[in-house]
């Protein structure tokens, strides 16, 4: 992959004061050890895609923990917000893949509260800065911070810019500082805060790149790929290659290092054809039955879309979804919530 999207300047655009304790608290191992943990889910390495640059998950959560700094300058949210991923393994959503929820992607969601309570690093950071962890534990419950599809947050908001600069060169630093500047905090139907824009143009523009970000993810493709990381992964640990646990220690570079000693040293057959078509596969057959001799997907997985707020009236606050006030967002989220691709994704095993 070759570098050619700066997090610190993009990081920069999202909040240009980097208030010094969020750089503080990632410092902690609880969230460093999300900065080998990429936010595409395996898709950085498998030649299947051409990704751009690798992001983080910790990237990802300091990015959230600056937008909702940079909207409200309430250090509890902040910290919720960067703390949101903390129980995050290895490959990200694989996981989910691997406990069968492709659906929904909040398996590993139930720890997370848990893993920021008994973190006794992060209690005691929390301790001097007055603050109860139980204060932190769940983001859900701050709107800014997340709230329900189709609504926007800081969360949906901030991994579609990096997501889409990585995977289709979708975002330019300058176009995420342009979309960026119209994001107001605005009042939903339901009276509750949300993120919203300020320009219909550029609503129009974040709705259609969100979209076509979201396309990718319901293909065949990345479907496939995240299956096929589960079941090597699964293999991997009933074989005794690794355990459970080493998803929380390792790196994804150390990973998928241990899995081509394995291969090396012949442990497994099944595991080695897996692991092999992962690392070689380049393309995906889309067919309505399996095909002979390959790994195949028949998947239905979360569709991530948004339809944002925009502001139609200055004076009163008044906002209104952009899917009411334009017909071409309104058809891009309706072409994107009935899009399916193929019954069947397969690609050909190596031998």
């Amino acid at each position: 992959m070759e570098e050619n999207f700066n997090v610190e300047e993009y990081h920069n655009i999202l909040c240009n004061e980097k208030p010094c304790f969020i750089f503080k608290y990632a410092e902690l191992y609880l969230l460093q050890r999300l900065s080998t943990v990429g936010l595409l889910c395996g898709t950085d390495w498998t030649p299947l895609y051409h990704n751009k640059f690798f992001y983080s998950r910790l990237d990802h959560s300091i990015g959230v923990a600056l937008i909702i700094w940079n909207f409200t300058h309430n250090k509890k949210q902040t910290l919720a917000g960067l703390l949101h991923d903390v129980s995050t393994p290895s490959f990200s959503h694989v996981s989910d893949f691997r406990n069968g929820d492709a659906l929904t992607q909040e398996s590993t969601e139930d720890t997370n509260a848990n893993m920021i309570i008994q973190d006794v690093s992060l209690g005691a950071m929390l301790n001097q800065d007055g603050i109860y962890s139980t204060e932190v534990s769940d983001y859900h419950k701050f709107p800014i911070a997340d709230n329900e599809m189709p609504a926007l947050s800081a969360d949906r908001l901030e991994y579609m810019y990096p997501s889409g600069a990585a995977l289709d060169g979708s975002w330019t630093l300058d176009e995420i500082e342009k979309n960026y500047k119209a994001i107001k905090v605005l009042t939903n139907e339901k009276q509750i805060l949300e993120l919203g824009f300020t320009s219909e143009e550029e609503a129009l523009i974040y709705t259609k790149k969100f979209c076509s970000i979201s396309l990718l993810l319901q293909h065949n493709e990345n479907k496939l790929t995240l299956q096929l990381m589960a079941d090597i992964i699964s293999k991997a640990i009933k074989c005794g290659i690794i355990c459970e646990n080493d998803l929380f220690k390792m790196s994804e570079e150390q990973l998928l290092e241990v899995f081509t000693n394995a291969v090396d040293s012949e442990i497994d057959e099944n595991f080695t054809k897996l692991f092999l078509t992962f690392r070689n596969m380049k393309e995906v057959l889309h067919t309505e039955e399996p095909v002979e001799d390959s790994f195949y997907v028949s998947l239905d997985v979360k569709k991530r879309y948004i339809d944002p707020l925009v502001l139609v009236d200055s004076r009163t606050g008044e906002a209104k979804r952009i899917s009411e006030i334009n017909k071409e967002a309104s058809d891009c989220i309706k072409n994107f919530l009935s899009y399916k691709d193929t019954k069947y994704g397969c690609v050909k095993f190596e031998l």
